[in-house]
């Protein structure tokens, strides 16, 4: 039949799960909700040339050990491996542009802990068609360029209408639509955060001496600067700072940008050169009120987006996914309905303290060291240099940089 708008409705039954959202986390829960024999249907606003685009566009990830495990249990790791650069140490300072860094330096060093590297870096261009390619692998129905318009909840289903005007009947629908998420909006799920006044200048830049395998964050008064070993003599670039000198930053030619990067960048690593576009994304604090809500379940950013000092946003979405694939898939052993609230409820409960935590450490780390304040300086210094004195605690530090503790779900365990 036709609409009033003239549009054909074609309404699909039996989709199983519904997931809005085909970037990095909707894409990792559907290869892993279906390798677990769940019918997954993922909806994605993007087109699959878009999303499969393997240009360097200088965009890359810090996965933790544990998120190692899960890629590799989902069958996507192999195919980004040998692209995958690890990250053997992490040194940690606070100081000021042009000045070096503070003499108190946190160093996390791998060979502290058993399990192998703390992390690797993987850059967007591999990891993206990766788990593209594990999706077509394992069947997912993938509706690329499809937007979900709404949504209508029932006692048995869930039933999502595209702009297409086709309809998708499943028994869960998964937001994974970002922070912004019109899952949460439209299941009645409230946010709440705030801004830092703070945007990240993301970009990649080659040198002439080799990194060692080592990541450095760097405190300074307008915000972090993280460099990131890539493979080769490369590296990644998270700088944070206050918005408009973000935005100047970003409305920079290239030559004028690495001017502007080298006081704060140093010279450890030699003559610095860009590779690829630079992106700036504003920095805020997002959370969700709730994680779920009757057929409906919030994952990644969709439920928390956090400040990324330290790096954990894709590997908090990454527990997400081994959670809610754990729940669902121990509730259907259980021969409970998958989409039933109290199921829901155990994945809530699952992630909420964890994600609470995160949110928490990262909001009061960006807040203690995005400042020049004379005592502030001196206290976290102190703190730094007291931590990294202490071998129990440093070691806690590690396991915690590797995803390693808490409860970790099943596809992450050893």
């Amino acid at each position: 039949m036709d609409n009033p708008g003239g549009r054909a409705i074609v309404r699909i039954m039996d989709n199983g799960i519904l997931i809005a959202g085909g970037g990095l986390n909707g894409c990792a829960l559907a290869v892993a909700l279906s390798r677990a024999g769940f019918k997954v249907t993922v909806i994605d606003a993007q087109p699959r040339e878009t999303r499969s685009e393997r240009g360097f566009d200088g965009r890359s990830y810090a996965l933790a050990h544990a998120s190692r495990r899960l890629l590799d249990r989902i069958g996507a790791w192999d195919a980004v491996a040998d692209e995958a650069q690890p990250m053997l140490e992490i040194k940690v300072t606070d100081g000021r542009p042009g000045e070096g860094p503070s003499p108190f330096l946190l160093h996390f060093d791998h060979a502290e802990i058993e399990e192998g590297p703390m992390g690797w870096m993987v850059e967007d261009r591999h990891l993206r068609p990766a788990l593209l390619d594990a999706m077509e692998a394992e069947g997912v129905r993938h509706l690329a360029g499809e937007t979900l318009v709404a949504q209508e909840v029932a006692a048995t289903g869930v039933t999502a209408t595209l702009g297409s005007g086709t309809t998708l009947d499943g028994v869960l629908l998964v937001g994974c639509d970002g922070r912004s998420s019109g899952v949460a909006r439209r299941a009645g799920i409230g946010r709440t955060g705030w801004g830092y006044g703070q945007k990240a200048v993301v970009c990649a830049v080659a040198h002439e001496r080799e990194h060692g395998g080592i990541a450095h964050q760097f405190f300074m008064p307008g915000g972090p600067l993280a460099i990131l070993p890539l493979k080769g003599n490369r590296s990644s670039i998270v700088w944070s700072e206050r918005e408009t000198r973000a935005d100047a930053l970003l409305a920079m030619d290239d030559a004028a940008f690495l001017d502007a990067l080298r006081p704060a960048f140093g010279s450890f690593l030699g003559e610095i050169s860009l590779e690829g576009a630079r992106f700036g994304y504003p920095l805020g604090l997002s959370l969700a009120e709730r994680f779920v809500a009757p057929r409906v379940a919030l994952l990644g950013d969709a439920a928390h987006g956090v400040h990324p000092v330290a790096g954990q946003g894709l590997n908090a979405g990454l527990r997400d996914v081994g959670a809610l694939v754990a729940v669902l898939s121990e509730a259907r052993q259980r021969g409970e309905e998958i989409g039933a609230s109290p199921v829901l409820a155990r994945y809530e409960r699952w992630r909420r303290f964890d994600t609470a935590t995160l949110a928490a450490a990262t909001d009061g780390v960006t807040r203690l060291f995005s400042n020049d304040n004379p005592l502030l300086r001196g206290l976290r210094d102190l703190g730094l240099g007291a931590v990294n004195a202490l071998p129990g605690l440093r070691r806690g530090f590690i396991r915690e940089a590797a995803g390693l503790t808490g409860e970790l779900p099943p596809l992450m365990r050893p």
